[in-house]
């Protein structure tokens, strides 16, 4: 597994999202490098991890812990479901939750409905097969959608998401099963750390209502909304994202214990 470490301070975690690597976090990085070493995975199947076919990522939390530090840990989209599972089987490890972009649940449910259809992502499998390259385009049109400078966000995107070579087919296949199959709103309750979740007011992928009501469903859980953010907020609003990471790390790291 591609681990990039970068910067110098307290350690956090960044996992990204489906058919994306490390480097999607770039603006990020430039904002918390000076305050935190920052540990940049790339999920098996993505970026310049070398395991490229048939991976389970329903387990590759316990290998990421194996390669970082405890810490808290941000994780965006997919990789915020990552990052949710590990904080509830690790909390030794994952010091504190940070979800970007992300939910308990990505697909709509008689008793949920503030997410996407589960044809959607039945549909970006199917087509996965057929068109590589156009459904990565469509993927990443979605999740541009909305956002008050969505045209620089697909720029953006589109430069990164083939250059640390091409995601395999075989992780973007299991990555759309997990998004359309994980449901861990049952279990946020069972959370022991502070979790922080950060919604794009514009997100057309991950509605903000879903984020706060999934904080509500926990003891130490708080929303934020981003006004005129969708689903990428470290590219359109990477400095007040910045602020909101360092002022959580740096509440979680006061109410460590012995602190």
């Amino acid at each position: 597994m591609h681990v990039e470490v970068v910067g110098s301070g307290r350690p956090l975690v960044l996992l990204h999202g489906w058919a994306m690597h490390g480097g999607v976090f770039a603006p990020l990085v430039e904002q918390l490098r000076r305050d935190h070493v920052l540990y940049l995975v790339d999920l098996p199947g993505h970026g310049l991890s070398t395991e490229r076919d048939a991976i389970d990522l329903a387990h590759v939390v316990q290998r990421i812990a194996q390669v970082t530090p405890a810490a808290v840990w941000l994780g965006w989209s997919l990789g915020g479901l990552l990052a949710q599972q590990a904080a509830l089987e690790m909390p030794w490890h994952v010091r504190g939750l940070i979800a970007v972009a992300a939910s308990p649940r990505f697909v709509t449910a008689p008793d949920w409905d503030c997410a996407v259809s589960a044809e959607v992502f039945a549909q970006f499998g199917a087509e996965l097969k057929r068109d590589y390259r156009g459904t990565l385009e469509r993927f990443l049109m979605l999740e541009a959608a909305g956002s008050q400078h969505a045209q620089a966000e697909i720029r953006a995107l589109r430069e990164c998401v083939f250059a640390r070579g091409e995601p395999a087919q075989m992780a973007l296949q299991q990555g759309l099963s997990m998004l359309s199959a994980m449901d861990l709103r049952a279990e946020l309750a069972h959370l022991t750390q502070a979790h922080l979740w950060i919604a794009g007011r514009r997100d057309k992928l991950v509605p903000w209502q879903a984020m706060q009501r999934a904080s509500a469903s926990t003891r130490r859980g708080s929303t934020v909304c981003i006004a005129g953010a969708g689903h990428a907020p470290f590219l359109s609003h990477a400095v007040e994202l910045a602020t909101l990471v360092r002022q959580f790390v740096q509440a979680s790291d006061n109410s460590a214990p012995g602190t």
